[in-house]
């Protein structure tokens, strides 16, 4: 690892400064952008979901979860593709095409007359969104690494967080002097935007020398590596819980508000308080991480979040359960979310530098496929009150809690001595 212009830099990148042509605050804005991609895909048309389900002729509330689930298994399970073509191609290239794929399903999706084509163009859609993604990670190992590296994803979380915040109501506005299908046009204009910027400023982070043949011995060798080492598992299989309690979080969200509380006015409000109190712990996290280090934050935030969550679960199987304790304590279980995130991502890369392409695609195809599947199945389980959804959330802390002991070799706090 080289220092240079006072900057930490991965050994993998052999030039004068990490992203040539490009400051670091554009460059933190860049790889924001991309993170955006995904969130606005989500997000944005929570509000619309009980029109788009109606347009479309679902049958039950429940069944509606798929426009999100469906999204988000393509976004998961196209990542396994990208890390291989970025090791070989580039990372530009490569994301230039998922964010053209992420435009024209968006364009398809707008125009979908069928529950069926809706699924299929948001399953395409997310295939696209997955290089932004994978590419966001790689292209910031790239250039970063150790507490550098989580430094610069919390920065970028702190606006891939506050899309949140936005989007639900963003949604509802557009929805306000437009048909629901203009959110997937407006899902469009950004993707197109997206690879312009690209296009015109970010320079190419893999140097030709660091460049991985597609050959199948290879990348074989390169998942196989990627799965095997036990701190890159561990903390990737945590995250992958976590991410499934933060899916189960969306999937039921509309529902919670306008079955369980009556309340579906106060929906985007209430989601954008509990968005804030994420992009608040990533911006906190930002600040604290160079000083405390990962482990003594995101540890401490993960039992924290199975506290709030098990309190959150009591609270709802008492049948004591309000708007006002369900936001509460909602925001403090995605605050603790928020120290996490960031934090196991940087640890689970830590020792893949020399694969970070390949490395990021497995990861996140494990963390977001898997996620979308516990996230699926716990807002599959909602029956009118938050229980379940609360009963899912700390099971899925718990057994997070368990994969961070195994990285750890049960050592919580401090890092694991080498060998």
């Amino acid at each position: 690892m080289a220092a240079m212009d006072g900057v930490t830099t991965a050994p993998g990148l052999r030039t004068g400064a990490p992203h040539p042509g490009m400051g670091f605050r554009e460059f933190v804005a860049i790889i924001a952008a991309m993170m955006m991609a995904n969130a606005l895909a989500i997000d944005s048309m929570l509000p619309a979901l009980p029109e788009i389900g109606h347009a479309l002729g679902t049958t039950t509330d429940n069944q509606r979860q798929w426009i999100i689930t469906a999204y988000l298994l393509g976004f998961g399970g196209a990542q396994i593709l990208y890390g291989p073509l970025a090791d070989r191609f580039g990372r530009k290239p490569v994301l230039l095409a998922g964010l053209g794929i992420y435009a024209l399903a968006s364009l398809v999706a707008m125009a979908s007359g069928a529950f069926g084509i809706m699924l299929a163009a948001r399953a395409v859609q997310g295939v696209g969104a997955a290089a932004t993604r994978v590419l966001a990670v790689s292209i910031v190992r790239d250039c970063y690494s150790g507490r550098k590296m989580a430094q610069v994803m919390s920065l970028a979380f702190i606006v891939f967080l506050a899309v949140p915040v936005v989007a639900p109501t963003l949604g509802q506005l557009i929805m306000l002097v437009a048909p629901w299908r203009f959110i997937f046009l407006f899902l469009a204009l950004f993707g197109a935007a997206a690879a312009l910027w690209v296009l015109l400023r970010l320079p190419e982070t893999l140097h030709p020398a660091d460049r991985m043949p597609i050959a199948p011995g290879r990348v074989a060798a390169a998942f196989r590596f990627a799965l095997s080492n036990r701190l890159a598992v561990g903390y990737m299989l945590a995250m992958a819980l976590m991410m499934g309690s933060l899916f189960g979080f969306i999937n039921s969200a509309q529902q919670v508000f306008a079955d369980t509380f009556r309340a579906p006015h106060l929906f985007t409000t209430v989601f954008a308080g509990i968005a804030v109190a994420m992009a608040a712990a990533s911006m906190l996290n930002a600040r604290l991480v160079g000083r405390f280090g990962s482990r003594r934050i995101s540890h401490g935030a993960l039992l924290g979040y199975i506290g709030f969550a098990v309190l959150h679960a009591a609270l709802a199987l008492s049948g004591h359960e309000e708007l006002w304790s369900f936001a509460l304590l909602q925001a403090a279980m995605m605050f603790c979310f928020g120290l996490t995130g960031p934090n196991f991502g940087a640890m689970a890369m830590e020792p893949l530098g020399h694969i970070a392409g390949t490395a990021s695609a497995v990861q996140g195809f494990v963390t977001t496929f898997g996620g979308a599947l516990i996230g699926f199945f716990i807002g599959q389980q909602f029956d009118g009150t938050t229980a379940p959804l609360m009963l899912g959330f700390a099971a899925c802390g718990l057994l997070a809690l368990g994969m961070v002991l195994f990285a750890e070799r049960g050592q919580l706090f401090r890092p694991r001595q080498a060998g």
